[in-house]
Parts: structure tokens; C-alpha cells; sequence
């Protein structure tokens, strides 16, 4: 069995398919391809991948749903690529379940780093839930509860644990502001996203070098937020 991580690509533009077979396959990845969303969705079930590339405008169902479809049986990893960029088609595509969205076109060495950041949150999740998360000089321990810097405890309050090991535990995925919301705070609070920045000023305050320019609580503009385990 190939131990080469396989990457299953959607789109329905053939030079496209062509290009990212051999870019991936040069990377030695393993990729099939798929140029309709039901036969994605058939090719994910019968040999499922460990990251999917999906194209949102697709000829018989939209990425949209392909997104939906996959998510009730699968958590694998999915990267949305899209001619659109405003926020509302990112917000839909990652409330449906993607992980991370890049616009049409796209720089292929940025494809890859997002690539090798969502074959290590797969590996993270298929792991012991009782990780112990270490981002550069902050550790996070899950399973204590207990938030350190550079080795020194940092006091947290209940609700900025809850936020902050959320965004840990979904380390390289962006989160909408939806989402956070109502796996934090709970679907009544959903809407609060001002709530939400106050609280993310707090952890950054509390956690980053320069709460300014944070390397770990990454805004991702209009949209939601991003942890990083390594900038």
C-alpha cells in the first residue's frame, strides 16, 4: 500500500486537473481527479483521500454541497478553490465544511504550504485528543486545562480557554466567525461577532509577542480567524 499522502482534486477545468496532477505527483503525493461533484463524492467513498482540492463551480452539483455530502461521513481535509473571492461565497464554503479557501488564481507553492498544513491537522485529529498542543513559545494543554508561555502559566479565564483550545484543536483551518460562535459561545450567540473580537484582543494580550501583529491568532479579514501552530 502506497504510503504517499493522496490528494483527491475536483475541478472541472481538464488543464487544471492536468497541472495540479503534476505538480502533486512531482511532490509525491498520490492523485486521482474528478471533474463532477457526484463522481468526487464516489471516488472519496471507494478510496478516501487525505486532502481534497475542490473547485466550488462544478458542472452537475455545486462544491457547496459537495462540501455537505462529505462532511456527514468524512472529516477529511477540504481546500476550496474559487474564481470568487468575496467573503460571502468563503463564509458559505467554510460553514459548509471546508477548511481552507484560495482564490482563483493561485500561487501552487501557496497550495502546497496549505496543503502540508491540512495533512498535519488530519494527523492531529486521527490522534490522541488529549494533545498537548506546542506553538512556538506557547504550549496548550487540553486535557489540563492548563495555558503555558515560554514555561510560565498563563491565567486564563474559563471562557478564553474554550475559545482558545476550539481554535487549537482546529490548528490550520479558518474558522468563520459563525462557527466559533456557536461552538464556543453556543447557536443563541452566533451573531455576536463583536463579542468574539473582544475576546480574541484578550488572548493575544495575553498570549503573542506583539498583540499587533499576532503569529499564532490570525485574523482572516471579514471571514473569522486561524490558529497557527508555526508561522
Amino acid at each position: 500500500m502506497s504510503t504517499q499522502p493522496h490528494v483527491l482534486v475536483v475541478d472541472d477545468e481538464p488543464q487544471i486537473l492536468r497541472a495540479l496532477r503534476t505538480i502533486l505527483t512531482e511532490k509525491e503525493f498520490h492523485v486521482t481527479t474528478a471533474s463532477r461533484g457526484e463522481e468526487a463524492l464516489v471516488q472519496a467513498a471507494a478510496s478516501p483521500p487525505d486532502v481534497v482540492i475542490l473547485d466550488l463551480g462544478l458542472p452537475d452539483i455545486d462544491g457547496y454541497e459537495v462540501c455537505a455530502r462529505l462532511r456527514e461521513w468524512s472529516q477529511v481535509p477540504i481546500i476550496v478553490l474559487s474564481v470568487h473571492d468575496s467573503e460571502r461565497d468563503k463564509v458559505i464554503a467554510l460553514d459548509k465544511g471546508a477548511d481552507d479557501y484560495l482564490t482563483k488564481p493561485f500561487s501552487i507553492e501557496e497550495l502546497l504550504a496549505r496543503v502540508r498544513v491540512a495533512l498535519r491537522h488530519s494527523a492531529q485529529t486521527r490522534g490522541n485528543r488529549d494533545v498537548v498542543i506546542n506553538a512556538g513559545h506557547l504550549t496548550i494543554d487540553l486535557a489540563r486545562h492548563v495555558v503555558t508561555r515560554d514555561g510560565e502559566e498563563v491565567k486564563l479565564t474559563a471562557t478564553e480557554f474554550k475559545l482558545l483550545a476550539y481554535l487549537a484543536s482546529n490548528a490550520g483551518r479558518v474558522l468563520t466567525h459563525h462557527t466559533i460562535l456557536t461552538n464556543v459561545w453556543g447557536p443563541a450567540e452566533a451573531d455576536q461577532v463583536e463579542y468574539l473580537r473582544v475576546y480574541m484582543r484578550m488572548l493575544r494580550r495575553k498570549l503573542e509577542d506583539d498583540p499587533r501583529q499576532p503569529q499564532h491568532l490570525i485574523t482572516e479579514p471579514a471571514v473569522g480567524y486561524r490558529f497557527l501552530t508555526e508561522k
